[in-house]
């Protein structure tokens, strides 16, 4: 299906009316902590899974706010004398919020959902009709321009971010507009560019109902749209990762073989980062056999660049490929045709030697250092949104350790990281622990075992002495050799240090 299946927008050059909107969702509680006590936490959650009956039984009465919720989110006609007291009926009309359905009813012609911004924000993020919650669940329709609102990847994006006051963002693929309407907060400038129209349409729909500066917006692919000497302190992209045989919805597939539009948008990032500017995206990688996926992702990232790439998650060709079958909505169609892009799909991986794809972050920070830093793990366990806070601080000490060789790093002073639990592994009744376990109960949530050496460095990290003298107590303790003791120590240190478990004291 082309764009033109789809319906015409709202004007996005009356700023006037959709402030005249925004005022009147807000004056009907049309928020989503409004929304959670009209529907209750059940039906609340159903609707981010895009399921609507159980949001449907509960705005059965004759309230303003139950007639915008049928109106905006479950796309229901409602009578026009239950919204003439609520909205700006005529100027919606007029400027294509809503349309004529049948003689006394109105419709509405775009998605809004209500949602929380970080500091208690009423924001309002405008989606294609049926397709408000992004992600894998079958969107509802398969327009090739469609627009998708608020997803898993999109908050998991806005959750990592670096949040520091900066003077220019870029989002990159920006979709709905939710990381440009993020990087409103703290960036003097946004830019935000996508090579849908209909996309950069309803981001700047998202940022006029949200009551956000509008953002310089601009069409193309990648980094097309911006000019050479263009840097900035921030860029953030959801891009449209998806690994597929063939590009289909603009909003997934990229149309590049493979992950070639991941790793051409890490590499060419680095050139338009300013002096410490931070890039983040959200990625798909090929599994190759034969290669180690972990060296292939270090051969993405742009000389200058510090890195953190972390793998959240890791499916096999045939459970990626029925994810995003699932998603187009393909398993509710022909069998005969379901079966025939499945084959597809395998067919393509098969050919490029690919046995799995992995799903995870990619921060980058141009440091421009002779030695970069370039960290690539896995970490399939839970961690705690926000993270941006956390990968800023990681970054910091991957230049604190950067700075400091061994015989500097038994000269500083430590602290141990606030809400650290340290847990004792061994049998009952046995006189010491065979290991120890230092875990942490906020940011990635990590844990790491230790010795005794380890455990008893850590416990007496409380910023008064330096590391060197803490380890010469410990020696005299145990009974070991101090100078032995001192040089085999710093790894485990610049280990502990790297992963957030010590602190640099002050």
């Amino acid at each position: 299906m082309s764009e033109s299946t789809l319906p015409d927008l709202p004007a996005a050059d009356r700023p006037d009316v959709a402030a005249r909107l925004r005022d009147a969702l807000l004056g009907a509680s049309f928020t989503a902590d409004g929304l959670l006590d009209l529907l209750g936490a059940p039906a609340y959650a159903a609707l981010a899974r895009s399921e609507t009956v159980p949001a449907l039984r509960a705005t059965r009465g004759d309230t303003p706010l139950e007639a915008l919720v049928r109106l905006f989110l479950l796309q229901q006609p409602v009578p026009h004398a239950r919204l003439k007291d609520v909205l700006p009926v005529e100027e919606c009309l007029a400027t294509g919020w809503l349309v004529r359905a049948g003689a006394d009813e109105l419709a509405a012609t775009v998605d809004v959902r209500p949602y929380g911004g970080p500091d208690g924000e009423d924001w309002f993020v405008v989606a294609d009709l049926g397709c408000a919650v992004g992600g894998a669940g079958g969107i509802g329709r398969g327009d090739e321009g469609v627009v998708l609102g608020v997803g898993g990847a999109s908050t998991t994006l806005a959750g990592i971010t670096v949040r520091t006051p900066v003077a220019s963002a870029l989002d990159l693929g920006t979709g709905s507009g939710i990381q440009a309407l993020h990087a409103s907060r703290h960036a003097g400038r946004v830019t935000a560019t996508d090579v849908n129209p209909r996309a950069l349409h309803i981001a700047a729909l998202t940022l006029a109902l949200s009551g956000a500066p509008a953002a310089d917006l601009r069409q193309g692919s990648l980094f097309e749209p911006v000019g050479e000497e263009e840097t900035f302190d921030l860029i953030v992209s959801n891009p449209p990762f998806v690994i597929s045989p063939g590009a289909r919805l603009t909003y997934r597939d990229g149309g590049m073989r493979g992950d070639d539009l991941c790793r051409t948008l890490v590499q060419q990032a680095g050139e338009r980062l300013a002096p410490g500017g931070f890039a983040q995206f959200l990625a798909n990688w090929e599994h190759v056999e034969g290669e180690e996926w972990q060296d292939r992702l270090r051969s993405w990232v742009p000389r200058g660049c510090d890195a953190w790439i972390v793998q959240r998650e890791v499916l096999d060709v045939t459970q990626y490929a029925e994810l995003w079958l699932r998603d187009a909505g393909d398993h509710r169609g022909d069998p005969a045709e379901y079966r025939a892009r499945y084959d597809a799909w395998l067919e393509e991986f098969e050919a490029r030697k690919v046995r799995s794809v992995g799903f995870g972050w990619i921060t980058l920070r141009r440091t421009d250092a002779a030695t970069p830093s370039i960290l690539v793990e896995e970490w399939p366990h839970p961690v705690e949104q926000p993270l941006g806070d956390t990968i800023r601080a990681t970054f910091d000490r991957i230049d604190y350790l950067r700075a400091h060789d061994d015989a500097a790093l038994l000269e500083a002073h430590f602290t141990l990281a606030p809400e650290i639990l340290q847990e004792q592994v061994g049998l009952p009744g046995a006189e010491d622990p065979e290991h120890v376990v230092l875990r942490q109960r906020r940011g990635m949530r990590r844990a790491t075992t230790v010795d005794t050496v380890g455990a008893g460095f850590v416990g007496a990290c409380d910023g008064t002495l330096g590391a060197g003298r803490i380890l010469d107590a410990i020696a005299q303790l145990i009974g070991e050799d101090p100078v032995l003791l001192r040089d085999r120590t710093p790894a485990q240190i610049r280990r502990l240090v790297e992963q957030g478990f010590l602190e640099p004291a002050g």
